[in-house]
């Protein structure tokens, strides 16, 4: 049975300082921004179809 994969961030017990606050944060925000190599984002980058170009109120009227 292969090894269960190692937790990428491992929290402990204690009290966090501010600067250590912030480096969560800073990491937390940095992974959340740049996902793992090989995985792949569900949603989708663009849309298949393009919505209808503006036509102004009186496009209508023929010139």
């Amino acid at each position: 049975m292969p090894a269960s994969p190692t937790p990428p961030i491992r929290v402990e017990r204690g009290q966090a300082t501010d600067e250590e606050l912030a480096a969560l944060t800073v990491l937390l925000l940095t992974r959340a921004a740049h996902p793992a190599p090989g995985t792949e984002s569900t949603s989708p980058g663009t849309t298949s179809w393009r919505p209808h170009p503006f036509h102004a109120p009186h496009s209508w009227q023929r010139a």
